[in-house]
C-alpha cells in the first residue's frame, strides 16, 4: 500500500511565541502540516522545539499566537484525536504489557481493539511480559501502542528511538511506516538525521526559537549543497590545506581530512598527483547532518532532562 499524503492542512501554528520572563524560547512559529504526512522537527538543545510541541499538544500555554486543528483552535476535540509517545514514561508496576493497554484504553471513549495494537505494532512475543522486564526495543513498541489506544489521527513521536540499537531503530521505522498507511499523521523529533531521512516527507529545522529551513529533505539538500565530500584518514605523513587542493574546501576533522568539492573527478586527480594514498576513501554525497551543521554550527546532543509522560 502507497502512503498518500494529502494537501489539507491538518495543524497549523500563527505567530506561536513562548516567552519566559526575558527569554524568548519560541519567536513567531509558523507551521503548516499537511494530513497523512509526516513531519520532523529538528533543533539543537535550546532550540525551542520541545517547548513548541508542548505548546501543540496543550500541555503548556502559549505567551501569544494560535495553534488551528483542522482549521479551529485546539480543544476537547483536539485532545481525544491526538496520540503522543513522550521521552519517558512510566509504567505501572507488577502488570503484563496486555494488562497496561488496558489500563491505558480505559482512559479514552473510543480505542483501538487490544489485539490491533498487538499486531500493528509487533507485541506478540512479549504480551504476557512484566512490562517492567523488556528490552529497550520493546518497551519504545509498548509506548507506541500507548500512543495509539485511542486510534488518534495525529501522532507526535518525540524521539522516539533514542538509546536503541541500529536493528531495533529500524524496527521501529517499520512500525511507523504501518501507521502511516493507515492515514495518520506523524509529528517527530529526532536526533538522528538518518532518521529524518528515512520517515519525514517534510522537515523543519529550528533555532533560538525560529524557524531557519523548511522543506522536503531532498529539497534541502539540493538547495544548500552541491559536489561531494571526500573523507581522507590521517596517518599517511600527508597535510592537506586549500592552497595544494585548488578550488576546494578543505577542513581537519581531528582523524581525517574532509575536502568538500564540486568536481570530483579534478580534486582526485590532484589528489593522486599529490602522492596523498586513497586506499582508505571515504566519498559520499552531503547529507542532513552536513545541513545541520552548516545551519546550527552545532551537533545533535540529547536533551539534558527527557520530558515525562503526564499520565503516568
Amino acid at each position: 500500500m502507497e502512503i498518500i499524503v494529502r494537501m489539507e492542512t491538518v495543524l497549523e501554528t500563527r505567530a506561536l511565541i513562548k516567552r519566559y520572563s526575558d527569554l524568548t524560547a519560541v519567536d513567531g512559529l509558523d507551521l503548516r502540516i499537511s494530513e497523512g504526512a509526516c513531519f520532523g522537527l529538528l533543533g539543537p538543545n535550546g532550540a525551542g522545539k520541545t517547548t513548541t510541541l508542548e505548546m501543540i499538544e496543550g500541555i503548556l500555554p502559549p505567551t501569544s499566537g494560535e495553534i488551528l486543528y483542522r482549521g479551529e483552535k485546539i480543544g476537547r476535540k483536539f485532545s481525544e484525536e491526538i496520540g503522543i509517545q513522550f521521552q519517558s514514561t512510566a509504567l505501572p508496576d507488577f502488570l503484563r504489557v496486555h494488562e497496561v493497554l488496558k489500563l491505558f484504553s480505559a482512559f479514552y471513549q473510543k480505542h483501538m481493539s487490544l489485539n490491533e495494537l498487538k499486531d500493528l505494532c509487533d507485541l506478540g512475543d512479549f504480551w504476557n511480559r512484566d512490562a517492567s522486564k523488556l528490552s529497550g526495543g520493546q518497551r519504545q513498541r509498548v509506548l507506541l501502542a500507548l500512543a495509539l489506544v485511542n486510534d488518534p489521527s495525529l501522532v507526535f513521536l518525540d524521539e522516539p528511538t533514542t538509546g536503541l540499537d541500529p536493528q531495533a531503530r529500524r524496527r521501529f521505522w517499520e512500525l511507523v511506516g504501518l501507521i502511516r498507511k493507515r492515514g495518520k499523521t506523524i509529528v517527530l523529533t529526532t536526533h538522528y538525521m538518518e532518521e529524518a531521512y528515512e520517515l519525514c516527507d517534510s522537515i523543519a529545522i529550528m533555532n533560538h526559537g525560529k524557524i531557519i529551513a523548511e522543506g522536503t529533505p531532498n529539497d534541502l539538500l539540493k538547495q544548500h549543497f552541491h559536489g561531494i565530500s571526500i573523507r581522507l584518514p590521517k596517518g599517511g605523513g600527508f597535510n592537506l590545506t586549500p592552497d595544494n587542493v585548488k578550488g576546494a574546501e578543505v577542513f581537519d576533522r581531528g582523524e581525517a581530512f574532509e575536502v568538500l568539492t564540486e568536481d570530483p573527478n579534478t580534486t582526485l586527480q590532484r589528489l593522486i598527483d599529490l602522492g596523498i594514498p586513497l586506499k582508505e576513501v571515504q566519498i559520499r554525497s552531503r547529507n542532513l547532518e552536513d545541513l545541520f551543521l552548516k545551519l546550527t554550527g552545532k551537533g545533535f546532543h540529547h536533551e539534558e532532562a527527557s520530558r515525562a509522560d503526564p499520565r503516568a
